[in-house]
């Protein structure tokens, strides 16, 4: 095999005329055989390690693959710079990881992930060992999966630093893998708990007036949200159906998500029964609530069966609501017929929180978990994780096993430690000057334009923005401001500033820009 490993083969299954290739694996067998058969010497001598180059192609697939199986999150967490595929030897896949604990964990709860990996990127299941990165020399402990049982853990009197950060861990994993059920309504998930911001208000009031009067009676008998994943478009559509069960206790509440709505679809179709399917959606539901959406993507039966549905239930004047991670104008794979009936009603974005929104979530989730922290750590987490919700609340979680499980007051080192902060970008000092070059910037005119007097279309919408962000950035005062830009009337600045948070409620489309100036400065 003078060649070395035939990597190349597991990018793709087909050449570029269609013709499909060889399991990567099944050449290898071939190769390896044929050399067997004309030497002596055993197979393994005959192998050759994979090329360095090859090893970065495959180390690529491995956390393009594991990234889909485990999620962004987890992936963020435990792979992302920790983890890394070294190459073949003796017949096993050498994984090197960051530290110690990083080993325990990814064996414990991620081992099936990586073991399905393997087989869908190499063709074969092919034994492997994770080595720390730190003492490679080092023969490293074999870690057995454990049962649910095994993997709890006791409360130790006196735990080691590494100890104390696993256990954080583990309980973390446990709020990051716990599925999200759609057939039953949350209780707990209301308007009344629901944090209200800039980058969600116009959502929330919108599912509030829904709740309100629902269907035909209301303003938006068709309703669309879509934002990131964890930005509460789950908590909202929870908050709706009971805000619906509170006030019209005989309507019919069906909220499901669009997987699990395709997966019924298919058991009425195996029974021979989809005229039961159609009847149960068309003529038993008054609300109708799907999440994820853009899951029907290629699903062409699907869309065909949803399409009689959304129409049926539409003329008899239901209520529809769906989520999304995108726009309908942005999901591929859906009939332009479809996506005209999404966007019937009303479509509403959800921005990612800003600063003042997600200390107020962290400090309401602090006291419903009995959480005591400081507010220099609040405001710690609250700057420095920006992503989602969700990752605020599995912050929060970790602090709170740190805290029952050391039963010390955290200091904000611990905090940078458990939470691994440093991977997160550190603010910006804000001052007028810059919020202004990045609106300048955005908007593509000069500084100069912006600060000057002109009435130009072009300038007066950039000096607005720039006036209302750094009121709720900066706190600056009206007379700041006004001096800032050339000395004008305060009431000038305050009519911008005005101007700017009417258009916000009901301008997705500026709502949008100006969240994108925000994450730039």
């Amino acid at each position: 095999m003078g060649n070395g490993f035939p990597f190349d083969y597991f990018l793709s299954n087909q050449d570029d005329q269609g013709t499909k290739k060889s399991n990567v694996f099944n050449d290898l067998n071939k190769n390896l055989n044929q050399t067997a058969q004309n030497s002596s010497q055993p197979m393994q001598e005959s192998f050759e390690a994979p090329k360095s180059s090859d090893n970065n192609i495959l180390n690529g697939e491995f956390h393009k693959n594991l990234q889909q199986k485990v999620g962004s999150e987890a992936y963020e967490l435990y792979f992302k710079n920790f983890f890394n595929f070294e190459g073949l030897s003796a017949g096993t896949i050498q994984f090197t990881v960051k530290t110690s604990i990083l080993v325990k964990i990814i064996q414990e709860n991620f081992k099936s992930a990586i073991e399905a990996s393997i087989v869908e990127i190499l063709g074969k299941s092919i034994p492997y060992t994770l080595q720390i990165t730190e003492n490679l020399a080092e023969t490293q402990e074999e870690y057995r999966p454990k049962t649910a049982k095994d993997s709890r853990f006791s409360l130790d009197l006196k735990p080691t630093k590494d100890d104390l950060k696993y256990k954080v861990e583990s309980q973390y994993l446990e709020h990051v893998k716990s599925p999200v059920e759609f057939s039953l309504i949350d209780p707990e998930k209301k308007f009344e708990n629901f944090i209200v911001g800039p980058s969600n208000q116009l959502a929330f009031a919108t599912a509030q007036a829904v709740a309100l009067a629902p269907g035909k009676t209301g303003k938006y008998p068709c309703l669309y949200l879509y934002s990131d994943s964890g930005l509460g478009k789950t908590h909202l559509l929870h908050a709706v159906a009971n805000g619906i069960k509170t006030k019209f206790p005989h309507m019919i509440i069906c909220m499901i998500s669009a997987r699990d709505f395709m997966k019924e679809m298919i058991n009425y179709i195996t029974s021979n029964k989809l005229n039961e399917f159609q009847k149960k959606y068309t003529e038993s539901i008054d609300v109708l609530m799907i999440d994820d959406i853009h899951e029907l993507k290629d699903r062409q039966g699907t869309q065909n069966e949803f399409f009689h549905i959304f129409n049926a239930l539409y003329e008899r004047g239901k209520q529809l609501i769906f989520t999304s991670d995108k726009a309908p104008h942005e999901i591929h794979g859906i009939e332009e017929r479809i996506r005209t009936r999404l966007q019937w009603g009303l479509v509403v974005d959800i921005q990612k929180p800003d600063i003042e929104t997600r200390m107020a979530i962290i400090k309401r989730k602090a006291i419903e978990m009995d959480l005591f922290l400081s507010d220099d750590i609040l405001s710690l987490v609250a700057h420095n994780i920006k992503s989602s919700i969700r990752e605020l609340e599995g912050a929060l979680i970790k602090l709170s096993a740190a805290s029952s499980i050391s039963n010390y007051e955290i200091e904000p080192e611990t905090v940078k430690q458990l939470l691994n902060l440093d991977r997160y970008k550190p603010e910006k000092k804000l001052d007028l000057e810059g919020i202004a070059k990045e609106v300048a910037s955005y908007y593509k005119v000069t500084l100069a334009d912006m600060r000057s007097k002109s009435r130009g279309r072009n300038f007066v919408k950039p000096r607005h923005v720039c006036m209302y962000l750094g009121q709720r950035k900066l706190s600056a005062t009206l007379k700041d401001i006004a001096i800032y830009f050339g000395g004008r009337d305060h009431t000038t600045v305050l009519h911008g500033i005005n101007k700017i948070e009417d258009l916000i409620n009901t301008d997705s489309s500026l709502r949008k820009e100006i969240e994108e100036i925000s994450n730039l400065i």
